[in-house]
């Protein structure tokens, strides 16, 4: 039975149940009054003929009408504000939810966050519940947003490479290259491309872990000097065959420390110079790391001279996915998640990454890592010497 149908019968109950009552109170009296009088001797049926006309009597009618007009007045009040409290609130609950049960989160129930009744806590029960709602639902249909367009990135990315391979392949068996030369040129391309391949694969092997918090960190002691001078001789070569000036510069004081993992944070390196290198657009690249001080901390700048990003997206391009440029993108490959491997890795540091960039001028990649600092065993030791110190004047003194 519906809340509308309860609230008529309740109504209905709350006028006629007392009207009831309050004609058989009135028969009662009227008979108790005839009871005391000597005509209640007469008999039964003069009795009811007293009854009968005490009823009729003028002021008995108008009191019972006007108590009939109370109950029904009353009655209707009591059913409005019922109405207006209860059903109303409860029937407009009920519509919100059909419309979450459709997929519509936008229904909104207005809040009074000072009413503490059981329908005000309910309206913002069901306010958290929308908002969470909405909120997941907007995730997953995030999630699979990218997902689609990473599973299109990868789809584009691996058919490159494997193109290549298989026109390079074919020429060798046609015997297209007729000579060394060309054969080692045939050969080195097809090993290029397959470390490609071999890098993407990594490289979406590494998000998916990073997706799931499964990345292993094996942190230890790095002398910054040590590190990051093997770093650079070690991608310098690598920027030395593709005709690109390295310059290093280490502003730190010798004997810094910092807790990394040394191989996580060399991919950090790699990823943003190989981001530089893919979008050098110009024959006299050149790429600045900067290992600066920062009292507590170090800050690593890898700058280049490339095309630079547009500002409306540096605050996006260590967003998973995001690509500024998806034709420019689409010709230099890369799946998008470079560099949100690359800030997850320096937050998973304690650190902190951002980016600064001029377009046609180039991007500068800043990261900051706090140094490791001995603990102090002075402040241990100077009181023990103390306590040393006394015990000694005390047996002295004995």
């Amino acid at each position: 039975m519906k809340i509308a149908t309860k609230l008529r019968i309740a109504s209905a109950i709350l006028i006629i149940m007392p009207l009831l009552l309050g004609s058989m109170a009135m028969v009662g009296i009227a008979n108790f009054l005839i009871n005391e009088g000597e005509i209640s001797r007469m008999g039964m049926i003069f009795r009811n003929e007293q009854t009968v006309s005490v009823l009729r009597d003028p002021f008995v009618v108008d009191m019972m009408i006007a108590m009939a007009l109370i109950l029904l007045i009353t009655s209707l009040i009591v059913t409005h504000w019922i109405r207006i409290s209860i059903y109303k609130p409860i029937n407009r609950l009920n519509q919100a939810m059909q419309s979450i049960k459709q997929g519509d989160f936008e229904n909104r129930l207005p809040v009074n966050h000072d009413d503490h009744s059981e329908l005000g806590e309910l309206y913002q029960s069901y306010e958290d519940m929308r908002m969470r709602l909405k909120e997941s639902t907007e995730e997953d249909l995030l999630r699979e947003r990218q997902n689609k367009e990473l599973i299109s990135n990868i789809s584009h990315d691996l058919k490159t490479p494997i193109t290549s391979i298989k026109g390079y392949a074919e020429g060798l068996l046609e015997g297209v290259a007729d000579t060394p030369e060309k054969q080692g040129k045939y050969v080195r391309t097809i090993l290029n491309k397959a470390n490609d391949m071999n890098t993407l694969i990594n490289e979406l092997t590494l998000y998916s872990s990073i997706d799931n918090n499964r990345v292993a960190y094996h942190f230890q002691k790095i002398s910054v000097s040590h590190y990051f001078g093997d770093c650079v001789e070690e991608v310098g070569m690598d920027m030395d065959s593709r005709g690109i000036k390295l310059n290093y510069s280490n502003l730190t004081p010798q004997e810094t420390i910092i807790i990394a993992d040394p191989e996580q944070l060399k991919r950090v390196i790699n990823n943003i110079i190989n981001n530089s290198v893919k979008y050098m657009d110009r024959t006299d690249g050149e790429i600045d790391i900067r290992i600066l001080d920062e009292v507590d901390a170090i800050r690593v700048e890898i700058e280049d001279n490339g095309s630079g990003i547009d500002p409306r997206d540096i605050p996006n391009i260590f967003d998973r996915f995001y690509r500024t440029d998806a034709s420019r993108t689409s010709k230099h490959g890369g799946s998008g998640i470079g560099l949100s491997i690359v800030k997850k890795i320096i937050e998973d540091h304690g650190g902190y990454i951002w980016a600064t960039s001029h377009e046609g001028e180039g991007t500068c990649m800043h990261f900051v890592l706090r140094k490791y600092v001995e603990p102090r065993t002075e402040e241990v030791e100077v009181p023990k010497q103390k306590k040393r110190k006394k015990e000694k004047k005390d047996k002295e003194k004995v």
